[in-house]
């Protein structure tokens, strides 16, 4: 086992592990005789009461609020209740790319939330000890060897990373996926330095993601072989035909950021967690591990929202989480509403608190109808 974990310094007041939690929202199950979505959805209607029609009018009309957005799915009991897509995907190199329902759309960060399905299907193989020590061979020999698995998927795990995508200077996450670090962004993340004792602070990295990105494909393989992973074991089972992982040149999952996929796989996705990891009488994640990525463990400090296992968690009354990208991507599963909702689009961080309000407000109008 690593020894104590090293004392250093860093510029942020450690703040705790959130234990003080309420009891997990259950996750609901699939509603009897209602088929799964692996191909097709079937399609229903809400109540009147929810007025969804006028929050999606709202999210596309408001662009003032929300800037652009490309898609919305909305699945309640199992059903899409809203689908609706608009404008183009900017193109440099020819005619802009209409957004619609098969249009492969850019994940950005949800990617990670698809990490920690991968994770757990390696745990569940008995391929990965979540406990085991030792998971990054560089640092055993430095401070860096106490840092657990745990810590990496919680975002806890000390490192030193500026997640700052607008301004270049000195930003970590623009060097590894835009700079020298991209061709192998594994081993980029892995060399930073420690810069607070492990498990004393949550600081959102995307380094970090593709160090735990770097863990699975020791035990999957690189390249080819770790798309085959994904695609036989998390993508295909669930019916999301159109994600596409990308690789770096050292053959690792981009897991930080790149996934492409249509608004209706993303949402299958979602429907995944909302069903605790089965899949048409399959288990596809192991009994639990749901839960891991959506019990509060940490406050981001910089917004005061709370985070999991790589997802987001709302600590409302309803259960919600939700996997958030760069510039507004969302899937948001809510489970006392049975709910996913996806969101595709593009929105600067000066408005992404609007964003923010906008799925509240869809959830609540939800629980209020009932």
């Amino acid at each position: 086992m690593p020894g104590p974990r090293a004392a250093c310094q860093g510029d942020r007041v450690p703040d705790p592990v959130v234990t003080d939690r309420a009891p997990l929202v259950p996750l609901p199950e699939q509603p009897a005789g209602l088929a799964w979505p692996t191909r097709t959805w079937e399609r229903g209607d809400v109540p009147a009461a929810v007025g969804l029609d006028a929050l999606v009018d709202e999210l596309f009309a408001d662009t003032d609020r929300y800037q652009t957005t490309y898609a919305v799915v909305a699945v309640h009991h199992g059903r899409i209740v809203a689908e609706r897509y608009d404008g183009a995907l900017p193109n440099w190199v020819g005619d802009d790319i209409p957004v619609g329902p098969d249009t492969p759309l850019l994940s950005w960060s949800m990617a990670k939330s698809m990490l920690h399905a991968a994770v757990g299907i390696v745990v569940g193989d008995g391929r990965l000890d979540v406990d085991a020590p030792g998971l990054v061979p560089e640092w055993a020999d430095d401070e860096r060897a106490a840092i657990t698995l745990p810590d990496l998927l919680a975002m806890r795990d000390g490192l030193a990373w500026n997640e700052d995508y607008v301004d270049a200077g000195g930003s970590q996450v623009i060097e590894m996926l835009f700079g020298d670090g991209q061709h192998d962004v594994g081993a980029f993340a892995r060399a930073r330095a420690l810069a607070v004792p492990p498990d004393t602070r949550f600081n959102y990295s995307s380094g970090t993601t593709n160090i735990v990105s770097g863990i699975v494909a020791d035990r999957v393989g690189r390249g080819d072989a770790y798309v085959a992973f994904l695609q036989d074991r998390l993508f295909a089972p669930i019916g999301m035909a159109t994600a596409q992982p990308t690789l770096d040149a050292a053959g690792l999952w981009v897991a930080s950021s790149y996934v492409h996929a249509t608004a209706e796989d993303f949402a299958r996705f979602g429907y995944l967690y909302l069903r605790d990891g089965t899949w048409d009488g399959t288990r596809i994640l192991p009994e639990g591990w749901v839960d891991t990525g959506r019990l509060l463990r940490s406050i981001d400090p910089d917004d005061g929202r709370g985070y999991g296992w790589q997802w987001w968690v709302t600590d409302d009354a309803h259960g919600t989480f939700w996997a958030n990208g760069y510039e507004g991507q969302s899937i948001l599963v809510s489970p006392a509403n049975d709910l996913v909702v996806v969101r595709i689009g593009r929105t600067d961080a000066a408005h992404g608190g609007h964003l923010f309000d906008w799925r509240a407000r869809v959830v609540d109008a939800f629980a209020a109808a009932g």
